[in-house]
């Protein structure tokens, strides 16, 4: 993905994109002791740890909403990534490979500059497709979006190159469901916000060039809200405090 479109669609991005606390955990607990992490990919610094020491980002509009005391930003892109080898002791990745140019260069470049382990948070195109609104409203965007994520198999083999000592695993990262992150998968227990279109103007499911924008399946599902048959349907989910819809850590132990 070039720099200009998410200098175009990413002025928002820092207020519809609000990093939710459990899912930061989450990210702290995979980076476990790691002293020094260069953030890839890393937008508005969302989920970016105390101990980021370079954040390379190549979108101006992103790199200038990113808050007052955050790690100094490199504008560069992932597969070019303009620091030596072995730079921090971990590299970290949030939601951003699968809109690199090249994933397994980018991949290969966090493999490059980190020491001791790798952190990619991403999207499992597989565990998806239970998710209520990609399968019974919007399955062109599901088709769309499985072919710009990759496969977690492809991310694991390209942060496990067989280094001796070397692992990858990977972990289901459940969303609650008052997450504060504005990501497509964060609303599923709230479906009137998939009808906001404020609110898609901050997923790329929605807001990238090319994407489907879905007015048929997203006007059925206003007449389910409306009617009270999507609450009837999914009646099941408004008990549940968290859901797996899909998203996945990555950890590549180095």
């Amino acid at each position: 993905m070039t720099a200009s479109v998410y200098d175009a669609i990413g002025g928002g991005y820092r207020d519809a994109r609000r990093p939710d606390s459990r899912i930061a955990a989450r990210i702290v607990a995979a980076l476990g002791n790691a002293a020094s992490v260069v953030n890839v990919g890393a937008g508005t610094g969302s989920y970016e740890p105390a101990t980021t020491v370079f954040a390379v980002e190549p979108s101006t509009a992103m790199i200038a909403q990113r808050p007052a005391g955050a790690a100094l930003a490199l504008q560069a892109a992932a597969e070019a990534i303009p620091l030596p080898d072995g730079y921090a002791d971990a590299a970290l990745a949030v939601l951003t490979v699968h809109h690199w140019a090249d994933p397994l260069a980018g991949l290969a470049e966090l493999r490059r500059i980190a020491r001791q382990r790798i952190v990619v948070l991403t999207w499992d195109r597989h565990g998806g497709d239970g998710f209520w609104l990609t399968r019974d409203y919007i399955a062109e965007n599901y088709a769309w979006d499985s072919r710009r994520f990759p496969a977690l198999e492809q991310i694991a083999a390209a942060l496990g190159d067989g280094r001796p000592g070397g692992s990858v695993r990977v972990e289901p990262v459940p969303i609650p469901h008052d997450c504060s992150d504005g990501f497509l998968g964060s609303y599923w227990r709230r479906p009137a916000a998939y009808l906001d279109p404020q609110r898609r103007a901050s997923m790329s499911n929605f807001a990238l060039p090319g994407a489907p924008q879905c007015e048929e399946g997203l006007a059925r599902l206003a007449d389910d809200v409306a009617s009270g048959a999507w609450a009837r349907r999914y009646a099941d989910l408004l008990t549940l405090g968290e859901l797996d819809v899909g998203y996945r850590l990555v950890i590549a132990e180095l």
